[in-house]
């Protein structure tokens, strides 16, 4: 299982350099991705494309951009000029995006989500190989092409949560991103319904991003409630909370990943063991917490990623692909 790192506005304010910072440690302690989510502050996609292109040796991604206020024509361009940037070490992750965010922020209507993202991806992923397009759907309309020379198309994750996106996620993307999914989500609902979807598409097994708040610490019952209250909204929100009612947890804090770091390599493997393919890492705690918490999965990143996969000691923990080779993607 490859080990990735959150860098950006999830970890909470920075300058543009202390991001650069964030992605340079990253790669220095062997993280196989640096992750940048998009939020309310720094544009991911620039971001990634000015901090990947300063930093060798690790790959970038998104995790995630939403698709509703991003043309997909606009999106592939930015897509391909962040992967000439970096050098083809870009995975380009997208979403749906929060619905009551995308209606009340936006304005931009929210049915048939599954719908919508099947569409776009029919139109995304030409444009991304340099093909031209003519589209005129039910959901989209989109004529053009974007022509970059030189950049190659990257991996496209799609966050996926419910049973119809993971269905688009296994036909129509390279693998899904999820964020706070519990283990048992990931082992009996996640896995097997992109399987099987990419199966019947005569597909391999995609790929399994699975983004967790992790914190190593000696305490771990008052970290978990810490978590809870910190990340208290996220239960309020529909698709996290559907996910934390079939785990059977009550919020945040029952599915992070917390405990000293026999806990976390414990936890670790049973994600490993659940078909996720990648670990995308958020530390939480205090800044000491963090950097324990940092310097533990470094440990694991540099055991299990690439470079160990000819020889690690674990093999439930090997990686299955090379997370930023554009021809490793499914």
């Amino acid at each position: 299982m490859n080990i990735g790192i959150t860098v950006g506005d999830v970890r909470g304010p920075a300058t543009l350099t202390e991001v650069i910072g964030q992605v340079q440690t990253a790669a220095d302690a062997g993280f196989t991705t640096a992750w940048s989510a998009q939020a309310l502050g720094w544009d991911a996609l620039t971001v990634l494309a000015v901090a990947g292109a300063q930093v060798p040796g690790i790959g970038v991604g998104t995790a995630v951009v939403p698709v509703a206020q991003r043309h997909p024509l606009v999106l592939a361009s930015q897509t391909l000029s962040v992967q000439a940037a970096v050098g083809g070490r870009f995975t380009l992750g997208i979403g749906a995006g929060i619905a009551m965010m995308v209606r009340s922020m936006f304005g931009l209507p929210t049915d048939r989500p599954a719908r919508r993202m099947r569409e776009y991806l029919s139109v995304l992923r030409p444009l991304l190989a340099g093909q031209s397009v003519t589209h005129h759907g039910e959901t989209l309309t989109a004529v053009g092409a974007v022509d970059l020379p030189g950049a190659t198309p990257p991996p496209v994750l799609l966050a996926a949560l419910g049973p119809a996106m993971l269905r688009v996620a296994g036909q129509c993307a390279d693998g899904t991103i999820t964020w706070m999914a519990g283990p048992r989500t990931l082992a009996d609902h996640i896995v097997p319904t992109i399987g099987a979807a990419a199966a019947a598409s005569g597909r391999g097994m995609p790929r399994v991003v699975a983004g967790f708040l992790v914190c190593v610490t000696n305490d771990e019952a008052a970290m978990r409630d810490r978590v809870t209250g910190q990340f208290a909204l996220a239960g309020q929100v529909p698709e996290y909370r559907a996910m934390f009612d079939r785990e059977g947890a009550a919020g945040p804090g029952e599915v992070a990943l917390i405990g000293d770091e026999d806990a976390l390599a414990r936890q670790l493997r049973r994600l490993a063991d659940a078909g996720v393919t990648d670990l995308l890492a958020s530390p939480v705690g205090s800044a000491d917490e963090q950097a324990r918490t940092t310097a533990v999965l470094a440990d694991l990143a540099r055991s299990t990623g690439p470079d160990a996969a000819r020889g690690g000691d674990d093999p439930s923990l090997t990686p299955v692909v090379d997370p930023w080779r554009p021809d490793s993607s499914h």
